[in-house]
């Protein structure tokens, strides 16, 4: 009898452990959409490092790939993956983007494997250099290939860094479009409409930075936190899957108007290329305390829908976000669907330093040109526009005597030494 009861409560305890292991809050866990974010070159790399900092983002894995050995060492990402070490043997591409298509075709089945489980890849790069412009157009061609939803957020050259990077930039920009289901363009001169002449370079690059962190973070934050009206992966890849240029804007506020002044902050970032005029995909999303009115969610519906095509597909929803301020709010767009067109923004931008105080959006920076030029004093919008461009040419003339920046970075590293 003893023996029995012996052989019978370790089987009972084995089935206890299992009913534990398979507890209903394990198997009721809302599944979580794996998105990976691969920076690529020494820009991309950069751009995933500052990504990492600060609150860790829900399901996100960040891979960094480069031909730069040196560099790829002191970037901090989950994954790393060193590519074409017999082509340039550690050194980098030379600001020659064939070497960083090569290097990248290369090590294309170790890309793969690692790109594998994803349901989104964000991939990003700096344009206008070897490794990050045309080796994210194989990264994205392989993520395509496997089915993943694949979106491409990368950066055009400064005006001062020569005809030669820019042509470059434009290059990458053509062959990756087609490899992509969604492109975001940040052209790295927008910069200057956000900060003064005393901004430090790291925090000046952190605008583009945070930009494209908040790209990532908002298409996770729709499809992995439950919602009251929620949106699932299926919306965000009805919107984003072969839909070409893409405007992501974040917009945050609080106090009086607040839904108002969130909604324009996110669809007037002056460092977004692309308005939302005529989009025939709209996701949108609110998300706020459990103050949120209805009356301010109707008004943001507005100001997002007014200028889209008549016939967009419009996708809302709407959560409680406790990571957010109190009596904050928080607006989140991605809208797509422009025939191919880059729209560039209605607002020009100054393109190198201005003495004018720095404006919140582009809207309120029109509407103040408006009352300046309504009042009759003073120099019009059109004399302004016209100064402000002989200053920035002759900024342009002295930060073009840069020339030791042309050269490849492993031939300055053999130089130096």
């Amino acid at each position: 009898m003893n023996k029995k009861n012996k052989k019978i409560k370790p089987a009972y305890s084995q089935y206890n452990t299992q009913r534990r292991q398979s507890s209903p809050r394990t198997i009721l866990r809302a599944p979580i959409a794996s998105v990976k974010v691969v920076g690529v070159g020494g820009a991309g790399g950069k751009i995933v490092s500052r990504m990492m900092e600060g609150d860790r983002m829900r399901g996100v894995e960040f891979i960094a790939v480069n031909t730069d050995a040196q560099d790829l060492d002191r970037v901090s990402a989950h994954k790393k993956v060193y590519i074409g070490r017999a082509l340039t043997k550690g050194l980098g591409a030379g600001m020659n983007p064939e070497i960083g298509k090569q290097a990248a075709e290369e090590n294309r089945s170790e890309i793969g494997e690692i790109l594998d489980g994803a349901d989104v890849v964000f991939v990003t790069a700096g344009f206008g250099g070897g490794t990050g412009t045309l080796g994210s157009s194989v990264v994205a061609e392989i993520a395509k290939e496997k089915g993943i939803l694949t979106v491409a957020m990368v950066t055009k050259p400064f005006t001062f860094e020569g005809a030669q990077r820019a042509s470059i930039a434009q290059d990458g920009l053509h062959r990756i479009k087609d490899k992509v289901d969604s492109l975001i363009v940040i052209p790295n001169d927008r910069i200057f409409s956000l900060i003064d002449k005393e901004t430090s370079i790291i925090k000046a690059f952190g605008f583009v930075d945070d930009i494209l962190k908040q790209a990532v973070l908002a298409v996770t934050e729709l499809v992995n936190v439950p919602g009251i009206i929620n949106v699932d992966f299926a919306d965000v890849k009805a919107i984003l899957k072969d839909a070409g240029a893409t405007l992501i804007g974040i917009g945050h506020s609080s106090g009086q108007d607040r839904g108002v002044k969130a909604v324009n902050d996110a669809l007037h970032s002056p460092l977004l290329e692309i308005a939302i005029d005529g989009a025939k995909g709209v996701l949108f999303t609110v998300a706020g305390g459990k103050d949120l009115k209805m009356s301010e969610v109707n008004d943001i519906a507005k100001a997002v829908t007014v200028s889209l095509d008549p016939n967009a597909r419009v996708i809302f929803g709407a959560y409680y976000d406790k990571g957010l301020k109190e009596k904050s709010i928080k607006v989140t767009v991605v809208a797509t669907g422009f025939n191919g067109v880059v729209q560039m923004q209605r607002f020009t931008q100054t393109l190198f330093f201005s003495e004018e105080p720095k404006i919140g959006s582009a809207l309120h920076k029109k509407e103040k040109e408006e009352n300046v030029d309504g009042a009759g004093g003073g120099k019009t919008s059109v004399e302004n526009k016209v100064v402000k461009k002989e200053e920035a040419k002759e900024q342009k003339a002295t930060l073009d005597k840069s020339e030791p920046w042309e050269i490849p970075a492993f031939l300055r590293k053999k130089k130096n030494r």
